[in-house]
């Protein structure tokens, strides 16, 4: 048997407790474009995310999320804050744009081109992102951990 230790590699999905399935599609259906992937009756319904994806599941157990959060990447951040604070979201940050769903979910959207998180181009293409680029700052990051961005990033 071996004594190696797994490497983390990715994350497939992030499941979020919301109280009704269709009322957390409708929320989030306001603001983001997307794919439903699947459903499994009323107890949860799956948001693709290109080759990941965000389980929404019926029933949430705890308190509005204060410091636990998730990030989401999207290819137009301040798009997005207009179209929150135009429906009245509660914004939890005034240097970044992190918001709470009515379920108390905590969301931190950062935009594509500028961090480090590198979608392969064949999924940008799936998803009609064929030109999404990375700053010379993303892939300055990228490369000090020894990726080398493909020249169409």
């Amino acid at each position: 048997m071996t004594q190696c230790k797994p490497r983390l590699i990715g994350i497939n999905h992030v499941a979020l407790e919301v109280g009704d399935v269709d009322e957390a599609l409708a929320f989030y259906g306001q603001f983001f474009e997307f794919e439903l992937r699947g459903r499994h009756g009323d107890e949860m319904a799956f948001i693709d995310l290109g080759d990941q994806f965000i389980a929404l599941s019926r029933g949430r157990h705890q308190d509005p999320d204060r410091d636990r959060h998730f990030g989401l990447v999207v290819d137009d951040r301040e798009g997005l804050r207009a179209k929150l604070e135009a429906a009245g979201v509660t914004l939890t940050s005034e240097k970044r744009l992190d918001f709470l769903d009515p379920w108390g979910n905590q969301i931190e959207v950062v935009p594509y081109v500028d961090i480090q998180f590198l979608k392969d181009r064949a999924v940008l293409d799936a998803m009609g992102k064929p030109g999404l680029l990375k700053t010379e700052k993303a892939k300055g990051e990228l490369r000090e951990k020894g990726v080398e961005p493909p020249a169409n990033a």
